[in-house]
């Protein structure tokens, strides 16, 4: 079953980023569909975390799309070569966001493989934000697109991860954001060998 709206717009960010572990995210991108198992993710919050691109209400050109109701891509460029694919959340005016950064492949790896440039499937195919939209073929294009068409989508396939199956942790790559870097809004499914490695 597809995910509407609804499971977007809720207020809870950190729920929203533990919840989306076991969903299945799915792209379809010159006529080819990929995707897999959600098993890793990050939680960012507009309103009071400084990791977060839109901390203190900040607007411009590239944050812009955060503020927008949930249910869209945040796509965005980290040293000038990974796109990187987050969920916007939350109702219109509210910046919160959910990155992805890690999916058990499961549709299309063939493809996965070629745009990855693999000759076979190892974990790092999707263990990572940067590589995962590379599989997926995810990029600044997307950036604003809808959740609930059909080029990005994720589905409710009934896989639910028990409290002792999920990891919470600090995020990766926030030491700038001070006391907010301690956070525990890294979640990731244990044991799962195509989580990214910090």
């Amino acid at each position: 079953m597809k995910l509407q709206k609804d499971f977007y717009t809720r207020a809870n960010v950190v729920q929203i980023a533990q919840e989306l572990l076991g969903k299945y995210l799915y792209t379809s991108v010159d006529g080819m569909l990929t995707g897999g198992m959600i098993v890793e993710t990050e939680a960012y919050s507009g309103e009071n975390d400084r990791a977060c691109h839109a901390h203190l209400n900040r607007r411009t050109a590239r944050t812009e799309i955060m503020y927008h109701e949930g249910g869209v891509a945040y796509v965005y460029l980290v040293y000038g070569i990974y796109n990187l694919f987050n969920i916007i959340t939350n109702v219109e005016g509210k910046a919160d966001a959910v990155l992805i950064r890690a999916i058990q492949p499961e549709t299309g790896v063939e493809e996965m493989l070629l745009r990855r440039n693999m000759q076979i499937i190892k974990p790092n195919l999707t263990a990572g934000p940067g590589v995962l939209s590379i599989a997926l073929g995810i990029n600044r294009n997307h950036y604003g697109e809808d959740l609930t068409g059909n080029t990005i989508w994720l589905e409710d396939k009934g896989v639910t991860v028990a409290p002792e199956n999920m990891m919470t942790v600090p995020r990766v790559g926030i030491d700038y954001a001070g006391d907010d870097a301690l956070l525990p809004w890294r979640f990731y499914i244990k044991g799962n060998k195509w989580i990214s490695r910090k």
